[in-house]
């Protein structure tokens, strides 16, 4: 998956760039017999991947008199590379013009130097008259189908080793090719030395003893011949030009001044999906879901850039860097403009250009607030700000009036917030062990305390959602007074704290555009950040079959009357105490904390004086990433108890026989929609239409001894740990074992390029960007075909075609399945920005309505372009189409147990022989009665009985939407329609862009 990071995509870029000029290179010098032009210095092969500038420029001459035409593709990575050094070349020239500064005018001039050789060396190599065109309209060689696999750049090597070169004039293709490798190697590998064979060990001689020996000579070791260094040892990615300090710290300017570039834009797609969650009711789970995934983003784009840079990953540095160490005079330095584009995806003429606030676009103000919490928390470590602290703090008010404030108030009313919610943040994540040393006498010592996920007081549930954040500002607040914390903040922890205050603000109607600066607007409407979370865990029970917490109350008193039945009162403790613990840990720590009652020795909450509960009912950001991972939780609880109990999986199975036997005419909904959602999970391959009961029977069947005991052996394993994900991970079932989306996201730590084929769901909008990566191009015929990959395979199981495979453009055809992509592809990456959020860094390639589509394999899907196609499968998940993650499954198995008590009850009313032989007479049925009845109903033995059961099936019939936890669901189509009628009224074109 292409990348829009500038630093990542000239590093890459320049990496395949020098792997085909030094490797081509190498093929000429290596056939120098033949080649009698060779000239001094063109005789070295280069076996480290390494080279200067100057030793480029060398080696595209070389280059360029042996070869006799350039493919296009080297051409486009050398004017990708000069394009993003003279990007950066020319924002740090206005830095200069508006800030004179030797040292940046130094490095400007080395950028300079850099790309005037770069520049040199893509003319030699015909640059000067290549116009780019190959690229616009062709899907053979697009650009990105030649990144992504790197024999590509192998067989471009080959082609120009031993079809471009003249090697004609001496010695033959076949010499050249067998007489060495790439890098020099022989073809033929060396035969073993004979005294290195294997000797056999000699047998003692009998009758003797142990007796004195004397000793032997040291055998003399056979000196180690160094292995030469070659090519295949260094990694694509390894290849690099060398460059001189100057060089670096150039390098530098470049990796933050991408990573600035990013942090900017999915700010603003953040803020944007919280405007909807406020404004247009967009599930809090969605919203706090595409967060994480976006601080994961920005997280492993540091990472990934800093590697290079050493020490100089924090965010001050970084800051210091791009503002030469004084925000206030940065403040100008640069500039965002809004473009329109052309058919092509070019940008055609400036609409708008504006300064950008240096200190609130690059965060300033929020790290500065997070610092000034921490130096005031560890001044005392008692959970209370200092005098001066307080003094400026109290009295926040959370109906503030912003829009007749100043801008000045404005963020000093958002700092008192930021501070005063960190305050309460942290106090009641280090509730525990602050209570543990002042009231059980234990003596903890807080700096050293380990506060992560992964510490010892991780299976103390005190917040949800928001752990390994908490955790950090924890560990940071509970240092020693004084000590130096600023080494240790990333930007991906500035950019995390930044979109939780951007949550609230733009609930409140305060949203920050590049372009427009501030803007002001109402305050959502009847918005409460708690909306999504009380609808899960119905506090208050005023809907009945949709609350978490009245589902677990009525199935633990269900479990106990099913476990009298079978004169075991035991029978089901193992899913009691698991409801009974996430019920309490639900209630007690999920949009309420303990701490909004008031905890002893723990300072009352800083919003004390609005409402006790101001962590929670002032962050939508928490509630939303609480709720998510709340669900998450819920899931895997639900199929934890499908897993044990036997009714769901009985009566899918007997509500297909009735339907399929004509009993029932009409599916009934609840069953219908779970046949769909979690048929493999109920079936053998497609439901059955005869032989029912053995159908059930090799359903349930075990896999074998082997197999049955490593997933026993397994359960037992995570029933001991402490981690709920490890103890309810759905590996160890051994039938509902498919994974939510927000499941998914989870485990792959919130990059989705590590989700395995596997578990994504055909048709989802994450199938069809994962299948757009397993299209190749046949190097012989030019056509494009699948790679037979597991992905691949399931959908032609499915019924999918290749040909409808590989006509699904990835990103239309996911961003607009309700529509023809062309009509709604050109508005997308506006729906964000509708209303008062303007879309601020749309990527210049998104093609308008009506122009031509291009290669679709062309669209960068990664940063706000990938979370508009994971928003998709998050709403299909949480709230829509697919809706995995909204059903209650506690209450749906409530549901299912009453429904086979009333089967009981009144069969044993009729004295029906079925239930006489599985419940009173067959001791083969003794410990599974309800599985008895089932099978023996779905071998069709008796009319009365599925008379019966049809019945009680069909009064009332269960509809999957009474046990959703929501009051509706919504469609992607339902959203589409919504925001594109938005769209009208902003006052940004959707043919515009804008670029910093």
């Amino acid at each position: 998956m292409a990348t829009r990071n500038l630093y990542l995509a000239y590093k890459r870029d320049t990496s395949q760039l020098l792997y085909w000029v030094i490797r081509t290179s190498n093929g000429i010098i290596k056939a120098s017999k033949a080649l009698p032009d060779l000239q001094d210095g063109d005789t070295a092969v280069n076996t480290t991947g390494h080279i200067t500038v100057a030793g480029l420029v060398a080696l595209c001459k070389l280059i360029a008199r042996h070869i006799s035409s350039v493919p296009p593709t080297i051409l486009r990575l050398f004017s990708s590379v000069i394009k993003a050094r003279t990007t950066v070349y020319n924002v740090f020239q206005q830095v200069v013009a508006e800030n004179p500064d030797p040292e940046t005018e130094k490095n400007n001039a080395c950028h300079k130097h850099f790309i005037d050789a770069l520049t040199e060396a893509f003319h030699i190599l015909g640059g000067k008259n290549w116009k780019g065109d190959e690229f616009k309209n062709s899907n053979a060689a697009d650009a990105d189908a030649f990144i992504k696999v790197k024999d590509d750049l192998d067989r471009l090597v080959l082609e120009n080793k031993f079809g471009a070169l003249d090697l004609g004039r001496g010695g033959s293709v076949d010499d050249e090719a067998g007489e060495s490798n790439d890098d020099g190697d022989a073809d033929e590998k060396p035969q073993p030395d004979s005294s290195s064979a294997p000797r056999k060990r000699q047998q003692a001689k009998p009758g003797r003893g142990k007796g004195k020996r004397g000793k032997k000579p040291k055998k003399q070791q056979r000196p180690v011949t160094p292995k030469e260094q070659s090519l295949d040892d260094v990694p694509l990615e390894s290849y690099r030009i060398i460059q001189d300090t100057d060089g670096i710290i150039t390098d530098y300017l470049m990796a933050v001044y991408g990573i600035i570039r990013e942090w900017l834009d999915l700010r603003a797609y953040l803020q944007g999906i919280w405007h909807e969650c406020a404004y247009d009711g967009l599930n809090s789970a969605v919203c706090g879901t595409l967060s994480n995934l976006a601080v994961a983003m920005i997280q492993r784009t540091a990472s990934t850039i800093f590697v290079d840079f050493p020490g100089h990953d924090n965010y001050e540095t970084v800051m210091s860097t791009i503002t030469r160490g004084n925000p206030e005079k940065a403040q100008g330095m640069f500039t965002i403009g809004l473009w329109r584009v052309g058919p092509s995806g070019e940008s055609v003429d400036k609409v708008k250009e504006t300064n950008v606030d240096v200190k609130e676009q690059f965060m300033i103000y929020t790290y500065q607030d997070l610092v000034d919490f921490v130096e005031d928390f560890q001044k005392n470590r008692s959970g209370k700000p200092t005098k001066r602290m307080s003094d400026e703090l109290r009295n926040w008010d959370p109906n503030f009036n912003l829009q007749r404030a100043t801008n000045e108030q404005r963020i000093r009313w958002r700092r008192s917030y930021t501070i005063n919610w960190l305050y309460d943040l942290v106090n009641v994540f280090s509730a525990i062990v602050v209570q543990r040393n002042t009231m059980q006498g234990e003596s903890h010592i807080l700096e050293k305390v380990d506060w992560s996920p992964q510490g010892p007081w991780a299976r103390h549930r005190r917040l949800f959602g928001l752990n390994e954040f908490a955790g950090f500002v924890t560990s940071l607040a509970m240092q020693k007074p004084g000590t130096d914390i600023r080494k240790r903040i990333l930007p991906h922890h500035v950019f995390q704290l930044q979109c939780i205050v951007d949550s609230f603000m733009v609930a409140r109607g305060w949203s920050i555009s590049a372009l427009k600066g501030h803007i002001l607007a109402d305050p959502a409407r009847k918005f409460r950040p708690r909306r999504d979370v009380d609808l899960f865990l119905d506090r208050n029970n005023e809907r009945f079959g949709t609350g978490f917490l009245q589902g677990v109350h009525i199935l633990n008193q269900l479990l106990q009357r099913n476990g009298l039945l079978h004169h075991d009162p035991h029978r089901h403790q193992n899913l009691y105490l698991i409801l009974e613990s996430f019920r309490d840990d639900f209630r007690d720590w999920l949009g309420e904390t303990k701490y909004m009652y008031g905890l002893k020795t723990i300072p009352p909450s800083r919003f004390s004086h609005c409402n006790p509960n101001g962590l929670w009912e002032y962050s939508p950001f928490l509630c939303g990433i609480g709720l998510a991972e709340a669900l998450e939780l819920a899931y895997l609880v639900g199929m934890k108890v499908w897993e044990e109990l036997p009714e769901p999986m009985l009566l899918v199975h007997l509500h297909n026989m009735l339907v399929k036997k004509g009993y029932i005419r009409n599916p009934i909904g609840l069953y219908a929609t779970l046949e769909e959602l979690f048929g493999p999970a109920f079936f053998d391959g497609k439901p059955p239409t005869s032989h029912f009961d053995q159908a059930l029977l090799e359903r349930i069947r075990g896999r074998g001894r082997l197999a049955t005991r490593r997933a026993a052996e397994g359960r037992r394993e995570a029933a001991t740990s402490h981690d709920v994900y490890r103890m309810l991970d759905v590996k160890l079932n051994r039938f509902f074992k498919m994974k939510s989306h927000l499941l998914l996201y989870r485990q792959s730590n919130w990059n989705v390029v590590a989700i395995p084929d596997a578990d994504i769901s055909l048709k989802s909008p994450l199938w069809m960007v994962r299948l757009a990566t397993k299209v190749v191009v046949d190097p012989i015929t030019g056509q494009r075909r699948l790679e037979d990959t597991d992905l691949v395979r399931r959908a032609r199981a499915a019924g999918i075609s290749d040909k409808d495979m590989l006509e699904m453009p990835p990103f239309h055809a996911v961003a607009s399945p309700w529509q023809p992509p062309e009509a709604l592809g050109a508005v997308l990456p506006e729906l964000y920005g509708s209303l008062n959020l303007p879309s601020e860094f749309r990527p210049a390639a998104m093609p308008h309505a009506g122009g031509p589509r291009g290669n679709p394999n062309q669209q960068q899907l990664d940063g706000r372009n990938l979370l508009d196609v994971l928003k998709l499968d998050l709403i299909r998940d949480v709230c829509g189409e697919a809706p995995v993650s909204s059903l209650n499954y506690v209450f749906t198995t409530c549901l299912f147990m009453m429904l086979f008590g009333r089967f009981e009850d009144e069969l044993k009313k009729r004295r029906n022989r079925l239930y006489i032989r599985a419940y009173e007479t067959d001791s083969e049925w003794s410990l599974q009665k309800p599985a008895g009845l089932t099978l023996m109903a779905l071998a069709g033995q008796d009319e009365e009985c599925l008379r019966v059961m049809t019945d009680i099936f069909q009064n009332p019939r269960a509809g999957f939407m009474n046990h959703i936890y929501w009051k509706d669901l919504e469609t992607t189509a339902d959203w589409a329609r919504r925001f594109l009628e938005k769209v009208e009224d902003d006052d940004v074109g959707t043919d515009a862009c804008s670029v910093m």
